[in-house]
């Protein structure tokens, strides 16, 4: 794998030392799960993704979760109607902390072409995004580079986020409650 990048560390013959942070988020970057939440033409853009031509398994994502509590990155692909987006809010409250949004398209990203009543202009209204791809469909470099940008998000992020004032302020615009969800559990 060779010695880490772009992270602040001493580099000798034979070791190589950093914090404890950046290395975890080194980790975290490198094995990430996602979970795709896919409606229409990109959910198909986004298979082609996983498949041998462009290999997402590179970026350590060969294992899709298919459940929202092993997940750390939901990939919403597709139209969001307004009856489904109480079901996407309610899978990204159960996917556990840390974890990351990627908006795939232009219907997730801001509704589309669809400017309709029964239409979510941009999931952004319900959960917050971390990436968005836009395209119609976006093609799998895109998607690609999505990914990526979620990974360099992921190394640069502390591993206190979830408790930061500002996260449970964005939070509570979505009105999602993170200490209500941290009890139950």
């Amino acid at each position: 794998m060779g010695k880490i990048e772009d992270l602040e560390t001493i580099n000798g013959e034979g070791y190589q030392l950093t914090t404890l942070d950046k290395a975890i988020a080194l980790a975290r970057a490198n094995s990430v799960w996602p979970l795709p939440f896919a409606t229409s033409c990109c959910g198909i853009e986004f298979m082609a993704t996983m498949g041998s031509a462009y290999d997402l398994s590179r970026f350590g994502m060969e294992r899709m979760s298919f459940t929202p509590r092993q997940a750390d990155l939901l990939i919403v692909a597709g139209t969001i109607s307004k009856k489904l987006g109480p079901v996407l809010k309610r899978v990204y409250e159960q996917m556990a902390e840390p974890k990351w949004v990627l908006s795939v398209g232009a219907c997730a990203c801001s509704g589309g072409i669809f400017d309709t009543y029964s239409v979510l202009q941009g999931i952004d209204r319900i959960i917050p995004v971390d990436v968005y791809v836009p395209g119609c469909p976006p093609r799998p470099e895109q998607i690609i580079e999505g990914v990526m940008n979620i990974h360099e998000l992921v190394k640069k992020e502390s591993n206190r986020r979830r408790y930061s004032e500002e996260y449970k302020h964005l939070l509570g615009t979505y009105e999602i409650d993170i200490d209500q969800h941290a009890e139950s559990k």
